[in-house]
């Protein structure tokens, strides 16, 4: 009897987590998206090589237009890239738990991490137009660590651990700027793939 009551309480919690968190995301889109980011930042450098810049030696944040339209195409690869992959293992993941992908926390959960997202990012076209190429890193690195802080309320808590680190190493970015390019690479890379094998590991 006792151990029936038991066993409802737990059908009933996991239920009532459920509709009011996200749970299919999935460690190994964690690890993928930072795989694509490394590539990304190598991506980057190699972009700077070809225009004859060393990056570690020579660039102080001046950039020619060519050498902009490379680097913001290249961003939107890889964000495209990562997104989608993401997505796909997320969708895959919810399908084998018999799971419905679209949800009213679904919608809530995107909401809350795109709209810091798109206010971030346009506010660092605004840098760049003004020439501002130093900070943009950090920026990126600062408005993503709190978007999933702000979206981590509707799903593992660990997104938000993941938002904090982030957000910090913008901050710490900021201070050595000329290196963005390598705080870059750990954030959305290093610390991606590291989160992402975490999560495997706690939600397999």
């Amino acid at each position: 009897m006792i151990q029936d009551v038991k066993d409802d309480l737990q059908h009933i919690r996991k239920m009532m987590e459920q509709s009011s968190r996200f749970i299919s995301l999935s460690g190994l889109s964690g690890v993928v998206a930072g795989v694509i980011a490394l590539a990304g930042a190598y991506a980057a450098w190699y972009i700077f090589k070809q225009h004859h810049i060393n990056y570690f030696n020579d660039y102080r944040g001046g950039s020619t237009p060519g050498l902009v339209s490379q680097l913001v195409l290249l961003a939107i690869v890889v964000l495209v890239a990562a997104i989608g992959l993401g997505v796909l293992i997320t969708v895959n993941k919810t399908q084998k738990q018999g799971l419905k992908i679209w949800t009213s926390t679904t919608k809530k959960l995107l909401i809350a991490l795109f709209v810091p997202l798109a206010l971030g990012g346009l506010f660092c076209l605004a840098a760049l137009y003004h020439g501002l190429f130093e900070i943009i890193a950090p920026l990126m690195l600062l408005v993503y660590g709190l978007a999933l802080i702000n979206a981590g309320k509707y799903t593992f808590s660990d997104i938000q651990n993941l938002g904090y680190c982030e957000a910090l190493l913008g901050i710490i970015a900021m201070c050595w700027p000329v290196y963005g390019l390598v705080f870059w690479a750990v954030g959305f890379g290093l610390l991606h793939i590291i989160y992402g094998l975490l999560m495997y590991k706690k939600y397999r």
